[in-house]
């Protein structure tokens, strides 16, 4: 059978427009899987934030600000093609050198975070707390710190207000960086029933001390010392005194007490406050812990070392450390060469 010329040049017209079409598919496969990213030379990863709220318009101009994609409408044309508009999902996406464009879109889509390091410790008062989490998560620090304060998680977890810092272990924990204000709250209560497992629980029977009375007395031990080695000997000092009913004479009371969180030398006018917070006026312990202590302190508390110590000072060479002494008169010598210290130093 033989071809006319128009037919052979009618087959040889239309291989070519398949041979273009088939390569325009490749190119566009290539560019689908081609580097889709801008980082600089020296770094091999970065991460974008997506808001909670955001529509894929939010997604595109935050990533073209970004300069992120390096052919940032063939990313929005296959976004579209996937449906991705219809799916966005807030968080915090770490992405690479190596990504493409499919890579990347695939991974927004499914919503496949990088989780964050949230951090806290060294926190004295609700307020600090709330603004160092939002310094790590999405939620801003008001709605945490309402979170904190609602009445009705106390009332759900049963936990007083004045001891809500009994739910709070200072650690390094794993979130998603965009959870909710609620969703920090109903987490920290997960920690806490995990942190009170039946090791520490049966500690707490030996004691005799209840969770709030340890964690309670750990905020003072906590404000006292950050020598973890020297922790378990002053809770010693501290049981020893309860348990012969002589007041805790705690100077970090009576600076949560007045508030004045500035406050480096505490003076005797500064034990006259009325206040169930001042352990110079009050026996016993305070209603509530005056910090966020940390698991070292707790468990200074659980484990408190057994001796006849009922006093202690700070050392006079500023080291952190303190003297301890079994009478009073022992303690008025080291707390003499102390104060010396601190005239010397001319701290007020």
């Amino acid at each position: 059978m033989k071809f006319s010329r128009k037919q052979i040049a009618f087959s040889i017209t239309a291989l070519v427009i398949i041979l273009i079409a088939l390569a325009a598919v490749v190119t566009g496969h290539r560019l689908l899987y081609r580097q889709a990213l801008n980082l600089p030379p020296d770094e091999e990863m970065s991460h974008i934030y997506i808001h909670t709220g955001w529509d894929f318009e939010d997604v595109m101009q935050m990533l073209k600000e970004q300069n992120i994609l390096k052919y940032p409408r063939v990313f929005e044309k296959i976004a579209v093609y996937k449906k991705y508009p219809e799916r966005v999902k807030p968080g915090r996406y770490k992405i690479t050198s190596g990504m493409s464009n499919l890579d990347m879109l695939n991974m927004l889509q499914s919503g496949r975070q990088d989780p964050v390091n949230v951090v806290f410790n060294n926190i004295r008062t609700p307020q600090q707390l709330a603004g160092r989490i939002a310094h790590q998560i999405e939620a801003d620090s008001l709605p945490i710190l309402n979170a904190i304060l609602d009445s009705t998680y106390h009332q759900k977890f049963n936990i007083p207000l004045h001891q809500i810092a009994v739910m709070f272990i200072p650690n390094t924990y794993e979130f998603f960086w965009n959870t909710s204000a609620d969703g920090f709250i109903e987490r920290m209560h997960r920690e806490y029933l995990a942190f009170w497992n039946s090791q520490r629980q049966e500690k707490l029977s030996q004691i005799k001390l209840t969770q709030a009375e340890t964690v309670t007395l750990a905020s003072i031990i906590e404000m006292e010392t950050r020598k973890n080695d020297e922790k378990a000997r002053i809770a010693g000092v501290y049981m020893n005194r309860l348990r012969i009913g002589m007041r805790l004479q705690a100077d970090p009371t009576l600076v949560f007490a007045h508030g004045d969180f500035s406050l480096r030398r505490v003076l005797n006018k500064h034990k006259l406050i009325n206040s169930p917070y001042n352990t110079y006026m009050y026996a016993g312990l305070p209603p509530g812990p005056i910090s966020f202590p940390s698991i070292a302190s707790v468990d200074a508390v659980l484990n408190y070392e057994n001796h006849d110590y009922i006093y202690f000072a700070a050392k006079e060479d500023f080291s952190g450390y303190h003297n301890f002494s079994r009478t009073y008169q022992q303690h008025l010598e080291n707390a003499r060469r102390f104060h010396k210290a601190l005239n010397d130093n001319n701290i007020r």
